[in-house]
């Protein structure tokens, strides 16, 4: 059984992505060669202003923390609205939450420099804003597709609608609420490249000095680390979601 295990583990998609994402961010650097001899006419072939686990480390703090304000008011927002008090304001909150994500971020940054300056808080409003639309759209598909029969068990069992919410229908909704997440945050990976153009350190900032420079080597690099940080958050998000999604058998089943 347990040999069993490791081969599966071995060959899982989400190991190797990890070892390779791992591998580059660390060992970038030694691919110099590699870059030189692909790109002769670029010195440095390998971005160097700041390494790769710095920039990496910043950028996973940028979405980090977007994501958890976002995750945070978004399900609040959706729990309020799915409730006899804020039913009236959910069309005004859609409403918001569309032209959240529908504005592009790039705008975003335009108009948060002036007031909040250079750096990386500009790039977390932007983010904030374009990833709270599917949070708020799949926590209120989530609790609204708890059963009526549940809820009515719940109540008829005395639970106040606090311990309903705590216990009943915020687990039943879990694999919808964090399918949401799921999107919030891989979107908002790809999106805080464009916080380096606004003095955020990102795993973009290769990118758009390559293009400045004309460095196409730093640009694939910078694009590299950024897919393999996306893909990999993705794999694991989607390893949770169905874990949440798989009903718990007990022992007599």
């Amino acid at each position: 059984m347990t040999r069993t295990i490791s081969l599966r583990s071995l060959a899982s998609p989400v190991l190797w992505v990890a070892v390779l994402f791992v591998v580059l961010l660390f060992g970038m650097p030694q691919l110099g060669p590699v870059f030189g001899w692909a790109f002769p006419e670029v010195s440095p072939p390998v971005f160097a202003r700041d390494s790769f686990v710095t920039l990496f480390l910043s950028h996973a703090g940028l979405v980090a923390l977007a994501s958890l304000i976002a995750t945070l008011l978004g399900i609040g927002l959706a729990i309020f609205v799915t409730r006899p008090a804020g039913r009236d304001l959910r069309p005004i909150l859609n409403a918001l939450a569309t032209i959240g994500q529908t504005f592009p971020p790039a705008a975003v940054l335009a108009l948060a420099v002036p007031a909040l300056g250079f750096g990386p808080r500009p790039t977390v409003v932007a983010l904030f804003l374009y990833g709270l639309l599917p949070i708020i759209e799949n926590a209120i598909t989530g609790l609204e597709g708890v059963p009526a029969a549940v809820r009515d068990a719940a109540q008829g069992m005395g639970l106040s609608a606090w311990q309903r919410l705590r216990d009943v229908e915020l687990p039943l909704a879990a694999p919808a609420i964090l399918a949401g997440v799921r999107v919030s945050v891989t979107i908002a990976i790809g999106t805080a490249t464009i916080g380096s153009t606004v003095g955020a350190v990102t795993l973009g900032t290769p990118i758009f000095d390559g293009h400045a420079a004309s460095k196409i080597p730093f640009v694939i690099q910078g694009a590299v680390l950024v897919a393999l940080f996306a893909i990999l958050t993705d794999m694991l998000f989607a390893r949770l979601e169905r874990r949440l999604r798989i009903p718990s058998v007990g022992p007599g089943a």
